[in-house]
């Protein structure tokens, strides 16, 4: 790579801001330049800004870095943004509209028709979408998105086993850690010694989310995945890293070797060398008992999906577990990788002159 790609961090002082700090100290190809977040948090030195809550150290120079205002004036060309979806809804035009990359981490425009949504092992062809947008066309600036964090974690276990024999159905529920609601996340007494059965719009991104991932790109449009899947999402009292039980129908019938050997063989980002990018996407536990969050979710530096438990289904055919630490490869690594994705295909420079909107970046 050539000299390091100054980025900016919108949200920077939340729990997945502050995990992009974390991925990005020493990166070899970014530099953060650029914080923002809310107006409380305008013109503070980032480590008054924050109550960094990661179990490694906020980065001096990081700490001394000043918060900007959340406007597109003075920032980078590439952002990273952490932001509430209805605040991401509002704001991640703009700076698409001024001429910057938004690698975004909000489901505020996963489903739109010309947004991609991506998980590089599994549909990187569809950043093609991004030149179809019109912020692309008119000022170089683009919105690309990554999934949901626990769709992440399924669709990397699923993508190899559909690309072989085919997927009719899916069923999956969901164990989700505290920490994908953020900081403070849900109250101790309402998750100490109890599973609460519902986060808010969680089953409806999962089965949407997972029909577009496994869709196919064809010219301006993606043909969502033919399968039906049915999702049950429950909140568990577990720090990070969610569980999924999974069982699946096949279109063409598999064995349990053929399935492993899917899993094993499953390296579509081989050579490419992007630095955030797992050796193994998905890695498979032999163990009867595993995965489990405790011990498993930093598998792959936290981005590998860890699946385990292979068996008959007798209401589909398979069944099996899966696990991903949700605040890495399921929030803020998702998107450190989709930027690596882009940078390696050329597509982190601005198309054309209308770079010049928000004049001089940084």
């Amino acid at each position: 790579m050539h000299a390091k790609h100054n980025i900016g961090i919108l949200g920077a002082t939340g729990m997945v801001g502050q995990r992009f700090i974390q991925l990005l100290e020493n990166h070899p190809w970014f530099n953060i330049t650029w914080l923002a977040a809310s107006d409380r948090s305008s013109g503070k030195p980032y480590g008054e800004a924050v109550r960094w809550k990661l179990d490694t150290p906020l980065p001096a120079h990081i700490a001394a870095m000043p918060v900007s205002p959340a406007t597109p004036q003075g920032a980078p060309s590439i952002i990273f943004a952490a932001l509430d979806s209805d605040i991401a809804r509002d704001m991640e035009p703009k700076f698409a509209a001024a001429g910057c990359a938004v690698i975004s981490n909000s489901s505020a425009f996963r489903m739109q028709a010309d947004v991609p949504l991506v998980i590089p092992e599994v549909n990187a062809d569809h950043l093609a979408l991004l030149e179809e947008q019109s912020w692309r066309k008119s000022s170089g600036g683009y919105i690309v998105t990554n999934p949901n964090c626990s769709a992440i974690g399924l669709v990397l276990a699923l993508k190899p086993i559909e690309e072989r024999f085919g997927i009719r159905a899916i069923f999956v529920s969901t164990m989700q850690a505290v920490s994908g609601a953020g900081y403070p996340g849900v109250p101790s007494l309402d998750i100490l010694g109890n599973v609460v059965p519902f986060i808010r719009n969680e089953e409806e991104k999962l089965e949407e989310e997972t029909g577009k991932l496994l869709g196919k790109l064809h010219g301006k449009h993606i043909t969502h995945l033919d399968a039906k899947v049915s999702a049950h999402c429950n909140r568990v009292a577990v720090e990070d890293g969610h569980t999924e039980s999974v069982s699946i129908q096949l279109r063409t019938p598999a064995t349990r070797e053929q399935i492993l050997d899917a899993w094993r063989e499953f390296q579509p980002l081989r050579g490419m060398n992007l630095p955030t990018a797992p050796d193994q996407p998905v890695e498979f536990d032999s163990a009867v008992d595993r995965p489990q969050p405790r011990l498993d979710r930093m598998r792959g530096r936290g981005m590998a999906s860890v699946t385990g438990r292979l068996r008959p289904c007798s209401l589909l055919d398979w069944k099996f577990t899966v696990l991903s630490h949700n605040t890495i490869r399921g929030a803020a690594g998702a998107a450190l990788l989709n930027a690596e994705l882009l940078a390696a295909q050329g597509k982190l420079q601005p198309a054309g002159a209308a770079q010049s909107a928000t004049g001089a970046r940084a």
